[in-house]
This record gives C-alpha cells, sequence and structure tokens, in this order.
C-alpha cells in the first residue's frame, strides 16, 4: 500500500484547506431566511440531513448575513433547485452592494414563493422544500459554524416523489436532480444505478 500511494498518489499540504486541488460530489440547496424588512436567499453546498430523523444542517459563517439571521429568528427555509435553476443559485451568490438592502437588489429578481409556517421565503419551482427550526450552531470550525435545524414542514414536488408504482432510474431520467461539484463545476443527474447493497443489509 505505501508504495501503491508513491506511485498513484499526490500528498496534499494540509497547511491550507485541501479542498481546490480535487472534485467532490454535494447537494446545492438555497437557505431562506428574514432579514430586516425583507428577505435573503444564500445558496449552500455543505450541507447534509442529520441522520435519518428529520433534522438538516449546512455550513455557514459569522460574516454572513444568513447566519445572524437564523440566530436572531430561530427559523430557515430550504429549498433544493432543479438543473435548470442552477443560474438563480449563483444570482443568490451575488456580492452586495452595501448601500442597497440584498431583498432589494437581490432577492427581489428572484422568484419566490412564501413558506407555510415560517417567516422566509423559497425559490419557486424547486423540486424539495422544508422549513426548519433552529436546532443548535456549533461554532469553531475555524471561521465557520455549522447550522442545524428540525424540519418542521415538507413538500416534494409530486414528479419527485417516490412511489412504488414508477421505475426509479425512469423517474431520475425523466425529472434529473443538480449536484454541485465543489470548486466550481455542477452537474445533472439522470443515470443512477442500483447500489449493490450485501445480504440481509439493514438500515
Amino acid at each position: 500500500m505505501e508504495k501503491q500511494l508513491q506511485d498513484n498518489y499526490v500528498q496534499i499540504s494540509t497547511n491550507r484547506p485541501i479542498w481546490d486541488h480535487f472534485f467532490t460530489v454535494a447537494p446545492l440547496i438555497i437557505v431562506g431566511t428574514k432579514e430586516g424588512d425583507g428577505y435573503d436567499m444564500a445558496p449552500k453546498h455543505m450541507a447534509t440531513p442529520l441522520g435519518p430523523s428529520n433534522y438538516f444542517g449546512f455550513l455557514c459563517t459569522p460574516n454572513h448575513s444568513t447566519y445572524h439571521n437564523v440566530k436572531e429568528t430561530k427559523e430557515f427555509s430550504i429549498s433544493f433547485p432543479i438543473p435548470d435553476q442552477v443560474l438563480l443559485a449563483s444570482l443568490g451568490a451575488s456580492p452586495r452592494n452595501p448601500d442597497l438592502d440584498k431583498s432589494v437588489q437581490i432577492v427581489g429578481s428572484l422568484p419566490t414563493v412564501k413558506t407555510t409556517t415560517i417567516d422566509a421565503l423559497f425559490i419557486k419551482d424547486s423540486y424539495l422544500y422544508m422549513e426548519c427550526q433552529l436546532f443548535k450552531i456549533i461554532d469553531g470550525f475555524d471561521d465557520h459554524s455549522f447550522i442545524t435545524g428540525k424540519i418542521k414542514t415538507a413538500f416534494v414536488h409530486k414528479d419527485y416523489l417516490r412511489v412504488s408504482e414508477m421505475d426509479e432510474q425512469q423517474q431520475i431520467n425523466e425529472f434529473p436532480l443538480l449536484a454541485y461539484l465543489p470548486p466550481g463545476r455542477f452537474a445533472s443527474i439522470d443515470q443512477t444505478y442500483n447500489f449493490p447493497f450485501p445480504k440481509g443489509f439493514k438500515k
């Protein structure tokens, strides 16, 4: 194994972040929060369900308004956009003009719908929506923090709802999923395969 590592692998220095030296696969979500008299919509890719129960979390930083909005309101929304909406996620990451409220300069140009149980927005026509109540914020990942929430309400578009009568590959082929490949690419996933679980495997 040592020889294989020497011949086939390049060691990456951990004196600085390693993530720009290769591609990984991540979701791309848009976090919605209430901000002052308006709203904020921020794309995130370091995001994940937290165990099999209804908890969800994403990485943020106190340098971003999303962090302070969630800390103040104790709630946030999650939109999972479809591949055709990747430009909307990009717009949500636009630099702010310090003289204008983000709700006016950016969020107002995005197609949004109102959440149902919290005061926030979703990106219109996304395939999955979640309304979350803040569970806890974990600070200390150097300059970053992990924000976690309990899912209060969830909606999935009927075309993306898993049903036993429909072939899963056909469904994904007709209704692809959006994946982000940090540090700067994205993919439309329309071809998948059954995972080879071992016999007797249980969740």
